[in-house]
């Protein structure tokens, strides 16, 4: 006897067999999802998304509309794709050229939000609770709580967990700041932001 779903798969989408989606999770109109995937619990997955096989997707993330995620990409806990934006797994692609032993691995940390229509190339870790701007373009590892902006993508500040710039220098030693809305502490220490 089959067991029931504990998690919402619409109508027009497709979830291939053997696909894991945890409970909670929602997936919406014309998205498709591979056997092979591995999805946690609460996820949404908007209107045109694409799972590929080897995508490993953490529990609360929440996927934007018209978003392809494609094989060597995981998403930890709590991350943020916004609409359009866009991941890669070949580095230098050909349709002539047969690429597949070559998927650069991409990981983006707990937390780390993904701006609509930012472009994450592949081979490259975006820390946690990163913030990539909308438009940018990510061809290199990205530090925890950076604010990332540009074509290519360049680090113009630091954001806190809550979602807000945090108004510290990129670079000072010593730099603290408390957030007003949950009360922690950030600290800078040698050009890399730490939760104290």
């Amino acid at each position: 006897m089959e067991q029931p779903k504990n998690y919402f798969v619409h109508s027009s989408a497709i979830v291939d067999d053997g696909a894991l989606i945890g409970e909670g999770s929602r997936v919406w109109h014309f998205a498709h999802v591979c056997g092979g995937a591995n999805i946690g619990k609460n996820v949404s997955l908007g209107q045109n998304v694409f799972v590929g096989n080897k995508v490993i997707i953490g529990d609360k993330c929440k996927v934007q509309n018209n978003v392809s995620i494609y094989d060597n990409v995981v998403l930890e806990e709590g991350v943020f794709c916004g609409p359009s934006m866009v991941f890669t797994n070949v580095y230098n692609p050909r349709s002539l050229i047969e690429r597949k032993n070559e998927y650069r691995h991409t990981i983006v940390k707990k937390g780390a939000t993904l701006g609509a229509n930012c472009t994450i190339v592949c081979g490259t870790t975006i820390g946690e609770y990163a913030f990539i701007a909308a438009g940018a373009v990510v061809n290199k590892d990205v530090k925890p709580y950076a604010l990332m902006v540009g074509v290519p993508s360049k680090q113009i500040g630091w954001m806190s967990e809550f979602g807000e710039r945090i108004p510290l220098p990129l670079d000072d030693s010593n730099a603290t700041y408390q957030c007003p809305h949950t009360g922690d502490n950030y600290l800078v220490m040698n050009g890399v932001m730490s939760k104290k």
